[in-house]
């Protein structure tokens, strides 16, 4: 098996997961989609952070701008899914772009605190403009037409899993394809060392921008996603909750891998769904106490498991 074949086995099992839990968890559509939006939302977060290096605690503003885009475009001028998709993105990119251009000329944690005031202003302008947003109780009264006008959004949730699904799958794909092009190669140099890539020419500042606009923009489609298939959008789109989610998300499954992401993602709201069921009241401390144990035994995230039991067989054959 060539290496382009096994680079490509890790996502085209974790589709086969999907798949499995979709007719496994008939029940439970709404939560198998939800995990597969916060999926779209860590890889966008993967490609910043993992790929160009770009520490950040505000992926929920682009998330938040792309989620009440769509929902207003769905209102006010057209209920098409994938055209409000588009609108989203661009949302999201938008703001990433001109929020980029300021909080990017900065480092370490100065950059992490304008990324966060970038999210919370977000979130202030929208629970202020009460007669566009709906303020506090949540943007309402979205419908949206059939995806590609066949497929009707269900109370089951089954065509919304499929939308969802079949989004992170291009998503992923896109990501890929831009990692192994001259472009993803460079945001890994910039990663490792931003002062030889200057060093040879390349224009560091507006490589990070390109990413940081990209970023935003997948995590529009996030966004846009959620609006879409809860028929709802909430100031909670822009909290400090969500960025910091999936951060921790990502650290989970391992950063610059994007099936790292997803992996990540999948664990933390499965262990998140299953102890906040059984102590409503102490459940962040299993979410430590896996991060906790990610963070000192595997600090490249869950995906290095394979890796990690190799080398414990052949320390232990070696003896």
């Amino acid at each position: 098996m060539n290496t382009t074949m096994k680079s490509w086995l890790p996502p085209l099992a974790l589709l086969a997961l999907a798949v499995v839990l979709y007719f496994a968890l008939p029940y439970n559509l709404a939560f198998l989609t939800r995990i597969l939006i916060m999926a779209v939302l860590v890889l966008s977060l993967d490609l910043v952070l993992g790929f160009a290096g770009i520490a950040t605690l505000g992926q929920a503003a682009f998330y938040g701008a792309g989620a009440y885009a769509a929902g207003l475009f769905a209102i006010h001028v057209w209920a098409d899914p994938v055209a409000g998709l588009l609108v989203a993105g661009l949302a999201g990119a938008a703001l990433a772009f001109v929020s980029g251009l300021i909080v990017l000329r900065t480092h370490g944690l100065t950059l992490i605190m304008l990324t966060i005031a970038v999210a919370s202003i977000c979130h202030e302008i929208a629970n202020k403009a009460r007669d566009v947003t709906g303020g506090a109780d949540g943007l309402r009264g979205i419908r949206m037409e059939p995806v590609l006008g066949l497929w009707q959004f269900d109370f089951i949730g089954k065509t919304g899993f499929w939308y969802a699904l079949t989004v992170l799958a291009v998503v992923f794909v896109l990501l890929t394809l831009i990692a192994r092009s001259p472009f993803g190669l460079s945001l890994r140099g910039i990663h490792e060392s931003p002062e030889r890539m200057t060093a040879i020419g390349v224009s560091v500042y507006w490589r990070r921008v390109t990413a940081y606009t990209l970023g935003g923009g997948i995590a529009g489609l996030a966004g846009a996603l959620s609006a879409q298939v809860t028929q709802l959008v909430s100031l909670e789109s822009f909290s400090f909750t969500l960025s910091a989610e999936a951060l921790i998300m990502l650290i989970l499954g391992g950063t610059g891998r994007l099936y790292g992401a997803v992996l990540g993602t999948l664990v933390f709201m499965w262990v998140h769904h299953w102890a906040a069921a059984n102590d409503p009241f102490n459940w962040l401390f299993v979410i430590g106490g896996l991060v906790l144990a990610v963070v000192f035994f595997l600090p490249r995230g869950i995906i290095a498991i394979p890796t990690a039991l190799k080398r414990l067989g052949g320390r232990h054959a070696g003896t």
